[in-house]
């Protein structure tokens, strides 16, 4: 048996909810490694819609999940995400649910201040969600943030949320909004710490333990690996490192413990908000797969941009992040298409390129170059065997796979979890 991370190898939005349940079912415990609540899964049990966004999807099965020290979390936003799980009749409590002591707590003050920077930003912004991801994780960096482990020492949260406020009250003059008390701050921590608490404590002990008695560890990841912070389409990206490597980095474990790496990637593409995206369509087929894709945020509600398959950027993602084997979905969206494009290389300035350059200018500059491949009109919704697939979308996966340098491991026919043709189990190779 092996570990396996689950990634999304584009810009997020492929379609992980459901990979990432119908692992969490052979899994012995379930790791969120990054990111926070800004990111969302979608699943589907027993018929039952579950919304995730910080909350492992482990949870929804019991099995033991994990928030990892690469999360950053924002406690109210948990609870009411907890609570929110319960009301559908998922019970988790502390013995189902681990929260790492040294996790970064993303506080109102940063939510408001991403805001306000967004909206000062003006044509410039990035197109985050608001919800206060990236000043925390500023504040990581520098140093001055308050952790989980905090939450149990008031005289030690007090001196942490006066270094925190000289800091972003500075910042607040200088947009021309109104600055914090540090005593209503301190009021809203001292109330969620005896929430908090009892879910806290060093994880990486946990999975040292579980790798050492062969349990199978799920480390889940968000969003997707052009939305990493390094090796993403810079700066329209999240916070966060998104890559596999960092889910060893992300919850405290070493990076033999990863295993095998799982890259969700959907059979077209879409992306969220600003930023680049040389396949984009803004015509009557980015329409169409749009509206059959139901290409909206699990979190924010927002369209999603569709455009056709990207062979060089997933290439490079799975290059970037080790990735072994992916699990491509939502094939069925191009179901009735007479003819699909995949676009197998770039032009900047008459030159041909195989990889997406790091410059933002010439991110936005590059020219797709396309090769075309014929369409089919059956249905592959539903389909659990290469064989109740047409001729022509077998053909169409094989290109893929040639020319992205990974096999399918997985193949998604449906939001339904049995409709999943496995070719590889990733806990089996």
């Amino acid at each position: 048996m092996t570990n396996v991370a689950v990634v999304g190898s584009q810009w997020g939005d492929e379609g992980k909810g459901k990979v990432v349940d119908w692992l969490s079912e052979r899994a012995d415990m379930v790791v969120r490694f990054q990111g926070g609540h800004n990111a969302g899964h979608t699943l589907v049990v027993d018929g039952m819609t579950y919304k995730l966004s910080l909350l492992p999807s482990g949870v929804v099965r019991g099995k033991p999940s994990i928030i990892g020290n690469g999360v950053v979390i924002d406690p109210w936003a948990l609870f009411a995400e907890i609570e929110r799980l319960s009301a559908q009749g998922v019970s988790i409590t502390p013995e189902v649910l681990r929260v790492a002591e040294n996790a970064v707590l993303i506080l109102p003050l940063h939510g408001n201040l991403d805001r306000a920077r967004e909206a000062a930003a003006g044509e410039a912004r990035i197109g985050t969600t608001g919800r206060g991801i990236g000043p925390a994780y500023e504040d990581k960096v520098a140093r001055r943030a308050i952790r989980v482990c905090d939450l149990a020492d008031a005289d030690v949260l007090r001196f942490k949320v006066d270094r925190l406020l000289t800091h972003h009250n500075a910042l607040l003059r200088g947009l021309g909004e109104p600055e914090l008390e540090p005593e209503s701050l301190m009021a809203a921590l001292l109330e969620i710490a005896p929430r908090l608490l009892p879910f806290a404590g060093p994880v990486w002990r946990d999975l040292e333990a579980a790798r050492r008695a062969g349990r199978k560890i799920l480390f889940e990841g968000a969003q997707g690996a052009l939305l990493d912070v390094d090796h993403g389409t810079y700066p329209y990206v999240t916070s966060s490192n998104t890559v596999a490597p960092n889910a060893a980095t992300g919850c405290g474990v070493g990076p033999g413990a990863v295993g095998y790496v799982l890259g969700i990637t959907k059979a077209y593409t879409t992306r969220v908000g600003a930023g680049p995206f040389p396949t984009e369509l803004t015509d009557e087929v980015g329409r169409l797969l749009g509206e059959r894709g139901h290409e909206f945020g699990t979190v924010t509600g927002r369209p999603r941009r569709c455009g056709w398959f990207d062979a060089v950027l997933v290439r490079q993602s799975i290059q970037v992040g080790g990735i072994r084997g992916i699990a491509l979905t939502k094939l069925d969206v191009l179901d009735g298409l007479e003819t699909l494009k995949v676009c197998v290389g770039y032009t900047l300035n008459g030159v041909l390129l195989d990889y997406l350059p790091a410059s933002m200018k010439a991110q936005a500059a590059v020219t797709p170059v396309y090769e075309s491949l014929p369409g089919w009109q059956e249905s592959t919704r539903g389909a659990r065997s290469w064989a109740d697939l047409p001729a022509a979308a077998v053909k169409y996966i094989r290109r893929l796979e040639e020319l992205i340098g990974a096999p399918v491991a997985l193949l998604s026919t449906s939001p339904e979890r049995e409709d999943t043709i496995l070719v590889q189990d990733p806990f089996l190779a």
